[in-house]
């Protein structure tokens, strides 16, 4: 008797370890990537210049990923994968909401100035749900004993690009115009200026994590997006010009003169102020070489004729895919150097107070992958998951575990707001987030045959 317990409690601590090792082992990797990145780009020696990672994250951004998420994302998908992915950009959308109402509780417990009590919300709300996940699980199924099976790296990193797009609607729609400084702390000095936080100059010294995953932002801004739009047109301020806002002309067979036709077909002002903050909200920027290289990967993975001309041993473009692929490889090295350069530049001053920092990163990395678990095991109960996939479930609870996303600080430098808060926040959650990853990465391996 003594014996049989023996074998089974044996058998239950070796599994445990090789969960523990096939945990770590693969986050161990990534952080001896940013370690060199981190050595690299280290001010005092500087063996790589600042420029050269910011050339190299614009390789990242329109070269290296569309080939990594066209490559995988276009030979796995298919109309009957669509049917049961269909979870993956839903379960973005709730750990999205999620982390809004912890960022409210952060809020109402830490109590951060008042300027960044939005910011906060959006810090805690919205994680990395794309390079990060990336090179997890490329991490993951480098490893000979993964627990993933076959196939591995190709199923995850499809999943992985399959949620992208949700996070870059929700990036380019609704935290653009969160991300808008508060009006109350805004001078008016004139007729259509305000004065906010500097606009950072454009120049090598601007920080690394800015351009990470939108390179040439600079290029970006417009007119209003260093200023409180959005305030500014449902306050109806007096100094928000006419001009900025154009009276909706009516016609009626040319004669603009009746006023009856004017009251019956005029644009109420709700609906007008609605359709000035659309045409404002930078929706061009969706169509970005990721996402461009995701639709066509649908488009091409959903028609079985184009696809069997694209991929497959036997496919008459096979030798271009396979060129994609061959790039698309160097995409998960190249954004941990960009991590480690981002690192060694150290974390700004930040006005946000340690306790809102701390509380930040506790409702991010700690509580919010708890209530994944029960997200997960829930809808999994409900059996409304892909059925004997672990490598799914596997993704679906890294999207509650990544810290803030890189994008978010880029934003931040957009609008004007929150800047330096933004990078020190980013800069402290990376690094807190090498021992939360690993603690719920094993956690989550321990839990797959359950979930």
């Amino acid at each position: 008797m003594s014996r049989f317990l023996t074998e089974i409690y044996g058998s239950t601590i070796r599994s445990g370890a090789e969960n523990l090792v096939t945990g770590i082992v693969p986050l161990l990797k990534l952080l001896s990537l940013t370690v060199i990145g981190l050595i690299l780009a280290h001010p005092s020696k500087q063996i790589v210049p600042r420029a050269t990672f910011k050339l190299l994250s614009k390789l990242i951004f329109a070269l290296f990923l569309p080939c990594l998420i066209f490559t995988e994302l276009g030979e796995s998908i298919s109309l009957e994968n669509i049917d049961n992915w269909w979870f993956i950009p839903v379960n973005v959308l709730i750990s999205t909401i999620v982390g809004f109402f912890l960022g409210v509780l952060v809020v109402a417990i830490c109590r951060p100035p008042p300027q960044f009590n939005r910011f906060t919300i959006i810090m805690t709300a919205f994680g990395n749900t794309g390079n990060l996940h990336l090179a997890i699980v490329t991490s993951v199924c480098h490893t000979k004993e993964n627990p993933f099976g076959p196939h591995c790296h190709s199923r995850g990193v499809a999943y992985v690009s399959f949620a992208q797009w949700v996070a870059v609607i929700l990036v380019y729609t609704l935290v653009y115009h969160m991300m808008e400084a508060p009006l109350q702390y805004y001078e008016v000095v004139e007729e259509g200026a305000v004065i906010g936080e500097p606009t950072p100059a454009r120049d090598v010294s601007r920080p690394l994590l800015i351009e990470a995953e939108w390179p040439g932002i600079e290029d970006k801004e417009t007119k209003h997006c260093k200023t409180p739009f959005v305030a500014k047109i449902f306050n109806s301020l007096s100094t928000f010009s006419s001009s900025t806002v154009p009276d909706l002309e009516v016609s009626e067979e040319g004669n603009t003169s009746s006023p009856k036709a004017i009251r019956c077909l005029a644009e109420p002002v709700v609906v007008r102020r609605i359709r000035i903050v659309a045409e404002q909200t930078p929706i061009q920027h969706i169509l970005q070489p990721p996402t461009i290289a995701s639709l066509l990967a649908i488009i091409i993975g959903l028609v079985p004729q184009l696809k069997a001309f694209f991929f497959g041993y036997d496919a008459p473009l096979s030798f271009i895919t396979d060129s994609l692929e061959i790039l698309g490889g160097a995409m998960v090295p190249s954004v941990m150097l960009i991590l480690g350069g981002m690192l060694a530049e150290g974390p700004n001053e930040s006005t946000l107070g340690l306790r809102t920092t701390i509380g930040i990163i506790v409702a991010r990395l700690l509580v919010l992958p708890v209530f994944g678990i029960g997200v997960v095991s829930l809808v999994s109960k409900l059996s409304l998951l892909a059925a004997n996939d672990a490598m799914y479930r596997f993704v679906l609870l890294l999207q509650y575990t990544s810290p803030s996303a890189i994008l978010l600080g880029a934003i931040a430098s957009l609008r004007g707001y929150a800047v330096k808060e933004a990078s020190a926040l980013l800069f402290w959650q990376h690094v807190f987030a090498l021992f939360s990853l690993s603690f719920y990465i094993v956690i989550y391996f321990k839990l797959l045959s359950y979930v």
